[in-house]
C-alpha cells in the first residue's frame, strides 16, 4: 500500500546518503508554538482550496464536461500534494483519495481503487467522464472528511518538521519516475506542490534553523532555489508541460538536486533537536 511505498522511499534515500544526523540541543518548546500554529493555518488554507477545487472538479465530471474536468485535475490535486505529510496521518482517507492502481489487487479494475488517480484513469485513458459520477461523489465526501479531521488535529512539531523531508524523499525515490500521474502525465504539478509544501515548513522554522546551523540554512535555501529554477523551465501559461514530454536527460537533471534536497531535509529534525 501507499504507506509501505513511502517507507521504502525513505529507506532508499537514507541508503543513498548514509547517516541521517547528529542531534543538536533541542529548541525551547515555547519557540515551536508559533511556527506550528502558522503551519496549521497554511494547511487549513490549502485544504480549503482543495475542497473548493474538488467541488468544481466533481461538478465538471458530473456535467460530462471532459475538457474542463481535465483542466481542473492537476490544479485541484496540487493542494493535496502540498499538505501530504498531514493528509497521510489519516491512512484510510489517504488510500481512498490518493492511492494508485498498483496498491490494489485488480489494478484499475479493482472496486477499492478510488480517488484522484482512479478518476484520472477514466479521464485520460478512457477519455470519458462516463461512470465517474459515483467516484467523484466519493472523492468529494472523502475530501470534506479530511478537512474535518484536520480541523481537530493537534500538529506534533516532530511530524511537521519531518514532513519537509517526507515530501522530498517521496519525489526523489518514486515520483521522479513518472509513476504518480501515469495517465495524465501532470507529475510536474505534483513536484511543485511537494516543493512548496516542504519550503513552507522550512520558512516557518527558518529563525530556529538559522540559530542552530546558519550554514545548513543557507545550503537548503540554495537547493530549493535550484529545484525551483529547474521546474520553472517547464512552466506553461496554464501550468506545466506534461512529464512525458521531458527527455531522459531532462529527468536526470532533476534527480540529483531533488535527492540533495531530500538529504538536507532529512537532517532538519536533528538540527532542531526533535525526535
Amino acid at each position: 500500500m501507499k504507506q509501505k511505498r513511502i517507507l521504502i522511499a525513505a529507506l532508499l534515500v537514507t541508503s543513498l546518503f548514509g547517516t541521517v544526523y547528529q542531534a543538536n540541543a533541542a529548541v525551547a518548546p515555547l519557540d515551536l508554538v508559533k511556527p506550528v500554529s502558522d503551519y496549521k493555518i497554511y494547511v487549513s488554507v490549502e485544504t480549503q482550496q482543495l475542497v473548493d477545487g474538488t467541488r468544481a472538479f466533481v461538478a465538471a465530471i458530473k456535467s460530462g464536461d471532459l475538457a474542463k474536468a481535465k483542466a481542473l485535475y492537476a490544479p485541484t490535486r496540487v493542494h493535496y500534494e502540498s499538505i501530504e505529510p498531514i493528509a497521510e496521518l489519516f491512512s484510510d482517507l489517504d488510500n481512498a483519495v490518493d492511492s494508485r492502481a498498483d496498491d490494489h489487487e485488480k489494478k484499475e479494475a479493482d472496486p477499492s481503487f478510488t480517488g484522484f488517480h482512479r478518476i484520472e484513469y477514466g479521464l485520460y485513458t478512457k477519455n470519458s467522464t462516463a461512470d465517474l459520477g459515483p467516484l467523484a461523489d466519493k472523492l468529494m465526501k472523502d475530501v470534506l472528511d479530511l478537512q474535518t479531521r484536520i480541523q481537530g488535529l493537534v500538529f506534533p512539531p516532530s511530524k511537521v518538521v519531518g514532513g519537509a523531508a517526507a515530501l522530498m524523499e517521496e519525489v526523489a525515490a518514486t515520483k521522479i519516475s513518472g509513476e504518480e500521474d501515469r495517465y495524465s502525465h501532470t507529475d510536474l504539478w505534483d513536484f511543485q506542490g511537494n516543493v512548496d509544501g516542504a519550503k513552507k515548513i522550512v520558512t516557518l522554522f527558518e529563525p530556529m534553523i538559522q540559530k542552530q546551523d546558519p550554514a545548513f540554512a543557507k545550503k537548503v535555501d540554495a537547493n530549493f532555489a535550484t529545484v525551483d529554477a529547474i521546474l520553472a523551465k517547464y512552466k506553461t501559461a496554464d501550468g506545466f508541460q506534461t512529464y512525458d514530454k521531458l527527455s531522459d536527460a531532462d529527468r536526470k537533471a532533476l534527480v540529483r538536486p531533488v535527492q540533495t534536497l531530500a538529504e538536507d531535509l532529512s537532517r532538519l529534525r536533528g538540527i532542531l533537536g526533535l525526535k
